[in-house]
């Protein structure tokens, strides 16, 4: 194969899997909304049951649904009938994924959970199959043809379940109220997870809290800075409220000024009215007024007095950026 067939092979499986996903809007019903509905009321979980290509399938919207507020589990349907069968119970849900619907272990399958008196909800690639005929509920994913050259390979037929649960597990959350809170409890491991929940007293309670009063002379301001080492300091009254802040730069701009430090005190070189940031702000919040001013620490403040500092490299430790 040249270059020019392999993009063109490709550039035509690309074509037919956005067909696929395009047609299931013909297929977004009544059934669709009574599979939302009778979900969303069930008092047990979602039980998603497949073969094959259709099982993967199945561990995915399980995972999705799972981390989207709505309880479910995986189930493979040849494992089902030697004693996986146990897992559903008398309130949950069952899906049941399947191209064809007709495949043995599937017939087997609908045939014991019709007995069980759950609800049965079948995705299905062929309305008029043995799955399609016994679920209570259909979620039509017909495709016309797999991206596979011998129209075998599932490809197409995938993407459109996939992306059908993804339209299920997208409509209850809604229906819930499902929000980025609630993201977040079940998110709390990795960057997503920081993200979400991490707030700017978490980074900044490990940091120091360099601070001198405004009469502080030139000396006590560089012992200060460098005992605490965030390259800064804050000016603060003798209540603790911010009055303004001391950098590195603030001090190399005053020493190319002049040669006579003597006198000079911590108010005569601060900048006054720095950028403050809540304790309870989301570190993410942090990271937008950092990158919005072009700055690389904020003054962290707590009920309007000062509470520590949160620098950019906090940021970038905790993966944030």
């Amino acid at each position: 194969m040249n270059s020019s067939v392999i993009i063109s092979s490709a550039l035509k499986t690309i074509e037919l899997q956005a067909q696929s996903v395009s047609g299931l809007a013909a297929f977004i019903n009544d059934d669709f909304v009574n599979a939302v509905l009778k979900i969303a009321a069930s008092k047990g979980r979602v039980v998603i049951s497949g073969i094959g290509k259709s099982a993967i399938v199945a561990q995915k919207i399980v995972a999705t649904l799972n981390s989207t507020g709505t309880p479910a589990l995986f189930m493979h349907a040849a494992d089902a009938i030697h004693g996986d069968l146990g897992m559903i119970q008398q309130d949950d849900v069952v899906i049941v994924i399947s191209k064809s619907g007709d495949s043995t272990e599937i017939k087997v399958l609908v045939s014991l959970i019709k007995n069980f008196g759950n609800v049965l909800i079948g995705m299905i690639g062929n309305a008029q199959s043995y799955l399609a005929q016994q679920s209570d509920i259909i979620l039509n994913t017909t495709v016309q043809q797999e991206a596979c050259p011998n129209n075998l390979a599932p490809t197409t037929s995938t993407t459109a379940q996939m992306v059908m649960g993804d339209a299920l597990a997208v409509c209850l959350m809604e229906l819930k109220g499902f929000n980025s809170h609630d993201f977040a409890k079940f998110h709390p491991g990795g960057i997503l997870g920081k993200k979400l929940y991490l707030r700017v007293s978490d980074l900044s309670s490990a940091n120091e809290k360099p601070a001198v009063f405004p009469e502080a002379n030139l000396k006590e301001v560089i012992v200060e800075m460098t005992k605490k080492r965030l390259g800064t300091a804050v000016v603060v009254s003798k209540t603790n409220t911010v009055l303004g802040i001391i950098t590195d730069g603030d001090l190399r701009r005053m020493l190319e000024k002049g040669n006579d430090f003597t006198a000079i005190t911590a108010k005569d070189i601060m900048s006054a009215h720095p950028k403050t940031i809540a304790g309870d702000a989301m570190a993410t919040e942090a990271l937008d007024t950092l990158k919005a001013n072009n700055i690389s620490q904020l003054v962290v403040t707590e009920n309007e007095l000062y509470a520590g500092i949160i620098h950019l490299h906090d940021l970038i430790r905790e993966g944030i950026i």
